[in-house]
């Protein structure tokens, strides 16, 4: 018996490759389909063509050195994924409680302002993919302006590692604090404007609800998190339930859909947009003075001053970029919520200069092997919607 009389079809299925190279896959990635004319009766993913070995080159370099190979994982949040890491190596160094406060507000800055910029590239994209291209230069208008930002903060666009072990790389420049409160000030009216373009719009209602209903047994079942485990109704989030930083110190909301689909999901991400701009704004509020890194030499180096100044502090400069940071023999694991969902980092160490295990859970890999549960039935252009909804990041999902 062949496949399309297994499977009760009286037509001829095609088969039909979808990618690597396709706009709207988001990335290197390949979805192979079977069809029955326009519908889609089977779908495989196909990734890896990505694939960089990052977790092998981790074990292979000093702990310090890794952060800006964390840049590459989702490359729309590079500074969330700059603190999964430091939040792991921090953890199995013993010294999580001793960051700088001011260090840890900041970091929660960043980590918010990542969201937003994430949420605004799949805003743009998926709408383009969907065919309101209008959304697309809104969106990416308010990415420039957070990106500005970061370049005058650290000094990059994209790729920023700004993050350390024990704190940052630098505290915020003079005049920053308010440039951010003004973004933030303004953002809101600007989401507004998406909304209106989109939320009640015909067309994009008929191409999004209903469409790529995730149950929330199968969101569960299959590991999802972020925005397409909470657009099923669940109200899982890391900054709730495990936080980090100083999120059990600021009031939000987790934004949550009811049906499971590709208008849930779109939902969700234009809320916590929002929701992070009320993170921010209490960041600004609550921002304490004092240091951003910890005064810890068997941690971070010495400042240059100090080490041509003093043979112990040359010394501590000499043996940190020798052998960088010693911790003790353990494993850990720690996870933040990014804006694909829960990325998470184990480390084993044993004992030495650079790490025995890393591995990583990037949210994006878990999330995607979904697609193979709930294309199968929908058209080819739903297809096209409901992967967008997924917001994938190759980089992440391959590594």
């Amino acid at each position: 018996m062949d496949f399309r009389e297994e499977v009760g079809l009286t037509s001829e299925v095609v088969e039909l490759n979808m990618g690597p190279q396709h706009p709207s896959t988001h990335g290197v990635f390949r979805v192979v389909l079977q069809l029955d004319h326009e519908t889609i009766v089977s779908a495989r993913s196909v990734i890896g063509y990505l694939h960089r070995g990052t977790e092998k080159i981790a074990e292979n370099l000093q702990y310090f050195k890794v952060i800006p190979y964390t840049d590459r994982l989702d490359y729309l949040a590079p500074l969330s994924n700059n603190l999964a890491y430091v939040l792991a190596v921090e953890k199995l160094l013993g010294i999580t409680d001793d960051i700088p406060e001011r260090a840890k507000y900041i970091r929660v800055i960043l980590a918010e302002l990542s969201r937003i910029e994430s949420h605004l590239v799949w805003l743009g994209s998926h709408a383009t993919d969907i065919g309101a291209v209008t959304v697309f230069l809104y969106a990416f208008r308010e990415r420039e302006k957070i990106y500005d930002l970061l370049e005058e903060l650290t000094g990059q666009r994209m790729n920023n590692a700004f993050l350390r072990i024990g704190g940052l790389m630098a505290d915020f420049p003079e005049g920053f604090e308010e440039k951010v409160r003004h973004f933030v000030d303004q953002f809101p009216k600007t989401l507004r404007d998406l909304e209106n373009l989109l939320t009640k719009n015909p067309i994009w209602l008929n191409r999004t609800k209903g469409i790529g209903v995730i149950p929330k047994e199968k969101a569960l079942d299959l590991g999802a998190t972020g925005p397409v485990l909470r657009g099923s109704g669940i109200a899982y989030d890391v900054r709730k339930y495990e936080p980090y930083c100083v999120y059990d110190r600021l009031s939000f909301d987790v934004p949550t859909g009811t049906h499971g689909d590709v208008y849930d999901r779109y939902l969700v991400r234009m809320e916590e947009m929002r929701q992070s701009v009320s993170i921010i704004r209490q960041c600004l509020d609550q921002l304490p003075e004092g240091d951003v890194l910890i005064n810890d030499f068997k941690v971070v180096p010495p400042p240059k001053s100090r080490v041509y100044a003093s043979i112990e502090e040359m010394i501590h400069h000499f043996k940190h970029f020798t052998e960088g940071v010693l911790p003790p023999k353990g494993e850990v694991y720690a996870s933040v919520e990014g804006p694909k969902g829960e990325l998470g980092f184990y480390i084993v160490s044993d004992g030495t200069g650079k790490p025995w295990r890393v591995r990583i859970r990037p949210a994006a890999f878990m999330n995607i092997q979904i697609l193979e549960h709930i294309l199968p039935g929908h058209y080819i252009a739903d297809a096209v919607a409901i992967i967008g909804s997924l917001d994938p990041v190759l980089g992440e999902v391959d590594r």
